[in-house]
């Protein structure tokens, strides 16, 4: 499969692009600054060099022959607000012009959904994203509220609680299920579900959560 990539230098976006390579997919990444790519990485993938938050630079990473995105682009502090967002408002336009059906993103289980089974832990965690990660906890609300105006995109969404360094381990649980601040993941583990997503429907138009 053709892919395209956002994010692809985070800790989430590396272990997507090396699970991708070595699944035989062909990978393209839009990379504001090519060099934080190792070169022998760079090497088997092919670069655009643009900014998500700019919509021409995102339409040229997905005007070839892209047939499906992954979208892991992480916020912090430093982040534009917004960033999530308008990536993807940019994505979803281009997506549309170009034809493209499939998109998996990874969102954050600090957003509660409707179908969430809502504890006390996940209240926890829904509290502590407000006072301590505004600017995070509202790009993601308003991620997920655009794409689910977007029901002519096949979206999938995973949300991680903790993810960790480590590979795939395997055993994780994908769903509703209840979740608190101390739900873990590994960003093998979630890469390795976001690209079996890819040609999987079970969670379409969905954003479960993901953790052992």
């Amino acid at each position: 499969m053709k892919i395209t990539l956002f994010g692809a230098t985070g800790l989430l976006g590396r272990e997507l692009l090396s699970q991708c390579l070595e699944a035989g997919h062909e990978v393209s990444v839009l990379l504001r600054t090519p060099e934080k790519l190792p070169a022998a990485l760079r090497a088997r993938v092919k670069v655009v060099e643009g900014n998500g938050l700019d919509a021409a630079a995102v339409e040229r990473a997905l005007s070839g022959e892209t047939e499906a995105i992954l979208f892991a682009i992480g916020v912090d502090a430093r982040s534009p607000e917004h960033l999530c967002t308008d990536v993807t408002r940019h994505i979803l336009a281009a997506m549309r012009k170009h034809g493209i059906r499939r998109l998996v993103w990874c969102g954050g289980g600090n957003t509660v959904g409707d179908e969430d089974v809502v504890s006390l832990g996940s209240s926890f965690v829904l509290l502590f994203s407000r006072l301590f990660m505004g600017l995070r906890h509202r790009d993601k609300l308003e991620q997920i509220a655009l794409l689910e105006e977007s029901s002519d995109i096949d979206w999938i969404g995973i949300r991680p609680l903790q993810m960790r360094k480590g590979g795939k381990r395997g055993g994780y649980r994908v769903g509703f299920d209840r979740y608190s601040g101390l739900s873990k993941i590994t960003a093998g583990d979630c890469a390795n579900e976001m690209i079996r997503m890819l040609e999987d429907n079970t969670w379409l138009h969905k954003a479960p959560v993901i953790q052992y």
